[in-house]
């Protein structure tokens, strides 16, 4: 049997991360990848990318990531900002060498967003303010001409396994890091998890593929704390929480 461990959207939060990369070392998994959106946040950027480049995973880049590196300082968001500001040299050379898609033996495609961009969503679509699970037709739409047996997405941080069609299964992992946040696009929305928890996924092939949606708990406590001493305090409630208001 082949194991596989998908992560995505750490955010800065090394207190997730090394919790979730525990649980990952006790289940006998064969590969990691990483989808993207690393370190963008008011957490731990620099311990996490730290942390990251020891690591022989497979990790791509995700909007967050090609922000802090490719575009001007200046035009920065708070969280970007935070992130970018701590980095050295060699790790924004890292981070900028990521690539925006990779494969994995033919069977399995890595993206963070879509296979054409990294800031769209591809299994939610925005309506009222929230987010729902795409109809079938728009999936098929933002994946255009991309075939795959099995896909790997992120950027929305909500858990999800789609089966779309031409025995086609799309996972995402969730997050990490960051279990809720508010955007305004394609229009101003919430996503909320409802839970504090750490997510990823598992991977199992057996002549078929089979997927596990893993939660791990991890001291959110101090997450928020950190959060609210760089006065973020919407973080601090998304992390405690899993929502965005109390």
């Amino acid at each position: 049997m082949k194991t596989i461990a998908a992560i995505s959207d750490i955010h800065g939060n090394i207190l997730a991360l090394e919790e979730v990369a525990a649980d990952i070392k006790k289940r006998g998994v064969d590969t990691v990848v990483n989808l993207g959106d690393h370190l963008s946040g008011p957490l731990w950027p620099k311990e996490t990318i730290q942390f990251l480049m020891r690591q022989e995973w497979i990790q791509i880049s995700g909007n967050h990531d090609r922000q802090l590196i490719h575009q001007d300082p200046l035009t920065h968001g708070l969280s970007d900002g935070y992130a970018f500001k701590v980095l050295d040299d060699l790790e924004k050379k890292w981070l900028g060498a990521l690539p925006a898609t990779a494969r994995i033996n033919e069977d399995i495609l890595l993206f963070h967003g879509t296979p054409a961009s990294d800031s769209e969503y591809l299994l939610e679509t925005i309506g009222h303010g929230r987010a729902q699970l795409a109809s079938q037709s728009e999936v098929r739409q933002r994946l255009g001409n991309t075939k795959s047996p099995v896909m790997l997405c992120g950027h929305t941080h909500v858990q999800r396994i789609v089966e779309n069609g031409d025995n086609t299964i799309i996972v995402n992992p969730g997050s990490v890091g960051l279990p809720a946040y508010e955007d305004d696009s394609p229009e101003p929305h919430v996503i909320e998890s409802g839970s504090p928890h750490a997510r990823y996924a598992l991977l199992h092939h057996e002549n078929t593929w089979s997927v596990e949606l893993v939660t791990v708990t991890y001291d959110f406590q101090r997450a928020a704390e950190q959060a609210r001493r760089n006065n973020r305090p919407e973080w601090a409630i998304a992390l405690q929480t899993g929502y965005m208001t109390r």
